[in-house]
C-alpha cells in the first residue's frame, strides 16, 4: 500500500470524462482515475476551498460523520478490475473499525473534507501508475505531460497483461 496525494483534476481530451491524478507521495508515479462530473466538481471545490450556499451530497457525508462523531481514517484505491478502480472507507466508530465499499471518486472527495490520508494498494500501482523518469517539481510540467498523455490514453491501455 502506499500513500498517495491529489495531484490535480483534468479532463480526457478525446471524450471531455474528467480524471483525478494522484501521486505517490515517495515517488514520481501517477495514477489516473476517470471519474465523473459531480464528483470532480467536488472534490475541485474543496482543493480550491470554495463553498456551495447548501451541503453537497459529499458535504452531507461529512457533516453526518461528524454529528455521529465517527472519524473517517483513510480511503483507500484496492483494485482494478474489468477497467473499473474499486476503493474502500475506513471508519473509526466508537471504538470499532469499518470498512466500507466505495467508488474512488466518492472516497476522494470525502477524504478532502475529512484531512484523511489516501492511500493505493501495491497491484494498483505496479499496474497501472505512470512514472515520470527525472524528479518532478514543476506542477505546470507535469499538467503539460499529462494532458499530452491523454491526447493518446484510452481506459483500454490501463488493463493489466494477462
Amino acid at each position: 500500500m502506499q500513500e498517495m496525494v491529489i495531484y490535480g483534476v483534468s479532463f480526457d481530451m478525446v471524450g471531455k470524462q474528467p480524471i483525478v491524478l494522484l501521486k505517490t507521495v515517495r515517488s514520481n508515479k501517477f495514477l489516473p482515475i476517470w471519474i465523473g462530473h459531480p464528483e470532480a466538481a467536488a472534490i475541485l471545490m474543496k482543493l480550491q476551498g470554495a463553498s456551495s450556499p447548501r451541503p453537497l451530497t459529499h458535504d452531507l457525508m461529512a457533516d453526518l460523520l461528524g454529528e455521529l462523531d465517527v472519524e473517517c481514517t483513510r480511503v483507500l484505491v484496492t483494485e482494478l478490475r474489468d477497467n473499473t478502480f474499486y476503493a474502500s472507507i475506513s471508519l473509526r466508530a466508537g471504538g470499532r473499525e469499518l470498512e466500507v465499499d466505495s467508488r474512488p471518486s466518492d472516497a476522494l472527495a470525502l477524504a478532502v473534507r475529512a484531512g484523511a490520508p489516501i492511500f493505493a494498494a501495491d497491484e494498483v500501482i505496479t499496474e497501472s501508475a505512470i512514472e515520470f523518469e527525472h524528479e518532478v517539481e514543476d506542477t505546470e510540467e507535469v499538467v503539460e505531460k499529462f494532458k499530452s498523455f491523454l491526447d493518446t490514453v484510452k481506459p483500454d491501455d490501463f488493463l493489466g497483461e494477462e
